[in-house]
């Protein structure tokens, strides 16, 4: 299955299957406005460039250390709404001993093999310093600690390559998730393209959840049970790095399709926000959401819609009953 049949096989397979939740969606917002036992910190600037990505950085990044890798989606070919070059550039050079990390794809396009995805690098202009493709050279096994679905998850084998990890996000819509944060950059980002993504978006509720890699990209995974799914993964992520990793959302170009829906991908109709930074994956997700969700009915209706129809809103609760972090949070602004 091609890209453009993933786009529409996934929207319609999620549409099919999805609850719509407007209890959930009108919950107030988590944010905190004094620091306590159970708040975590998110910083906040609505400085959209490389200063504002390094300036929040700089509030979190005590335990990164060694051999760093920054997972951000790369994008399929000329994609309108990538994080700009120039910024990670910049941002990437205040990082030592760091690269760029992304994994294959589930489907077929223009990042299905290893060969195309490095052409598809260099045309979006991801040439200024070493881009790892973390399955190259296969998967490996990562246990997910009391996870909801998996006891272990597939990820590219380069991972354990890396003593830490900055999680450097575009936040925005996402055709399966309903939004695609922190934890959707890890949970399929992170995961090898023929086992891993296979797991996240081919695990039927009952069946099994041992699988072999390969076969034609499916989609039989939607809903809340998707959202579960991911979060396993990212958990996996998460523990693997446990100490040492860091999650930045840039609320920028907010379109309600995913980075991988290339040139086909809907004009945002969000006016962009800035950058919220924590080492809490749940509290920068959830506070990242809190902050759209206060956007203008008529600028939200298009986002809020596709993520509700997913039920995109279930990925927080899902990683709190992970442990994987707060929902609540204070906001710094700097």
């Amino acid at each position: 299955m091609d890209r453009r049949d993933f786009l529409k096989t996934a929207g319609a397979a999620a549409l099919a299957s999805a609850v719509f939740t407007p209890a959930f969606a009108k919950g107030k917002s988590m944010e905190q406005k004094e620091p306590g036992k159970d708040v975590s910190n998110v910083y906040f600037t609505k400085d959209l460039s490389a200063a504002g990505l390094i300036k929040l950085y700089k509030k979190i990044n005590e335990g990164i250390t060694g051999r760093v890798a920054i997972k951000l989606h790369t994008g399929e070919k000329n994609g309108p709404n990538i994080l700009p070059r120039e910024w990670v550039k910049e941002f990437q050079a205040q990082v030592p001993n760091s690269k760029i990390v992304e994994t294959n794809t589930w489907y077929e396009g223009d990042r299905y093999t290893t060969e195309q995805h490095r052409e598809t690098l260099k045309g979006n202009g991801w040439t200024f310093c070493d881009v790892d493709i973390m399955d190259e050279d296969g998967e490996v096994m990562l246990p997910v600690k009391d996870g909801l679905i998996f006891k272990e998850m597939s990820m590219g084998a380069h991972i354990k390559n890396y003593d830490s990890m900055i999680v450097l996000t575009h936040f925005k819509g996402h055709a399966m998730g309903g939004f695609g944060g922190s934890m959707k950059n890890i949970a399929i980002g992170c995961a090898g393209g023929r086992l891993g993504k296979k797991m996240i978006h081919e695990y039927v509720k009952g069946g099994p959840t041992k699988m072999e890699p390969g076969g034609t990209a499916g989609w039989k995974t939607s809903g809340a049970l998707f959202m579960e799914t991911m979060a396993d993964s990212a958990k996996a992520t998460c523990d693997f790095f446990k100490g040492h990793i860091c999650f930045i959302n840039v609320l920028r170009r907010m379109s309600v399709d995913c980075d991988c829906a290339g040139l086909s991908a809907a004009e945002p109709k969000c006016r962009d926000i800035g950058i919220l930074a924590s080492t809490d994956i749940v509290a920068v997700d959830q506070a990242s959401v809190d902050m759209v969700y206060k956007l203008p009915p008529k600028e939200l209706h298009d986002l809020k819609e596709r993520i509700e129809t997913r039920e995109g809103l279930h990925q927080l609760p899902a990683m709190e009953k992970l442990k994987m972090g707060n929902r609540k949070y204070r906001i710094i602004e700097l």
